[in-house]
């Protein structure tokens, strides 16, 4: 059976990424639907490599009919639109901040938490978790299931396409500028983003941290459980594309650099390339386009007891926002959704 889907932000970086997935992956869509803001009304965006679909308006489209929602418009917009969908009886997968933390709507990442699906109909909707959340618990829960996570620090080094595209097109005309003695222009980012890294993503909270770090802790806490402490140093660099972490585990219980990285190479989505030589370890470069977590660097903390280090990337549009999306809804077709019906 096919089923009849509907993207919502499908003008948006991770909109068309989506787009790509769905059609590499060969997921059952009879039908697939591309909304935007009114200001995109009959653009064309790439549905794979031989289709294109015509962007319709958000506002005025009737879910009624539509399985599947795949939503990434901006949590505002989100905030309106997905539970509209969800009323009309389609299951919406919301790639915002909007919906994550409320307690009757599941926070899935489908390789470490997928028995939280189950809880999927009580609002019709299911969160995506940030970006830099995802791919942190893909390495942790190797780890955690082996010995117990008690505490995380990390510092991320996060690429501006987790700004979207004008992010992007701020960082490549800030490099032009500098090279050609023109004025850099500051528009998307606080500080010059073209050779810098700027120690601030999202507003800044009474506490001192930013959004993005509360995201990460009280996600992570979410998915893997109450009573890991974890903090976050979220720092964007000039990157296009792809997120860099470094992470610092402290376990409950000791386990060896070599069983630790047996553990996260049985994980699935997990890939270890971890050599103690030139190029032995993975950068946002190798890891753009491609769909598996990278875990490199991993070594003993002798600072603390039962500590590790590690490094991990991922490309922030695939794993950190369009795939585990599409991962959700062919998770929750086969079972789940199935079930229900």
């Amino acid at each position: 059976m096919g089923y009849k889907l509907a993207v919502v932000g499908a003008t948006g970086n991770v909109g068309r990424e989506m787009l790509q997935t769905l059609a590499e992956r060969k997921f059952p869509a009879d039908e697939v639907v591309a909304l935007a803001s009114s200001k995109s009304i009959g653009r064309e965006v790439s549905y794979g490599e031989d289709h294109t679909l015509k962007v319709r308006d958000l506002a005025t489209f009737d879910f009624k009919g539509i399985d599947l929602v795949l939503s990434s418009p901006g949590a505002k917009v989100s905030a309106v639109h997905s539970p509209r969908a969800a009323k009309a009886g389609a299951v919406v997968i919301d790639n915002t901040s909007h919906f994550r933390m409320e307690p009757d709507v599941p926070l899935v990442v489908p390789e470490v938490n997928p028995e939280a699906l189950a809880g999927f109909g009580k609002r019709n909707i299911v969160a995506n978790p940030n970006c830099s959340t995802i791919q942190m618990v893909m390495a942790l829960k190797p780890l955690h299931d082996l010995a117990r996570v008690k505490r995380v620090v990390v510092a991320t080094y996060q690429s501006v396409s987790g700004a979207g595209r004008e992010a992007m097109d701020e960082l490549f005309n800030q490099t032009r500028a500098i090279y050609v003695n023109d004025p850099v222009v500051k528009e998307r980012f606080t500080k010059q983003i073209a050779f810098n890294v700027i120690p601030h993503i999202d507003v800044f909270m009474e506490d001192g941290s930013t959004k993005e770090e509360w995201k990460m802790v009280a996600e992570t806490k979410k998915i893997l459980g109450r009573d890991i402490q974890v903090s976050a140093t979220c720092v964007r660099v000039p990157v296009f594309i792809g997120h860099a972490e470094a992470v610092n585990v402290e376990l409950e219980h000791a386990i060896d650099e070599k069983t630790a990285r047996e553990a996260l190479r049985k994980a699935p989505g997990v890939s270890v390339i971890d050599r103690r030589v030139d190029e032995g370890y993975v950068t946002p470069v190798e890891a753009a386009g491609e769909d598996n977590v990278y875990v490199s660097r991993v070594r003993r903390d002798p600072t603390i007891k039962n500590g590790l280090s590690m490094w991990v990337v991922a490309d922030n549009l695939r794993k950190g926002a369009a795939l585990n999306a599409i991962q959700i809804a062919e998770a929750l077709i086969k079972g789940p959704m199935k079930q229900a019906a």
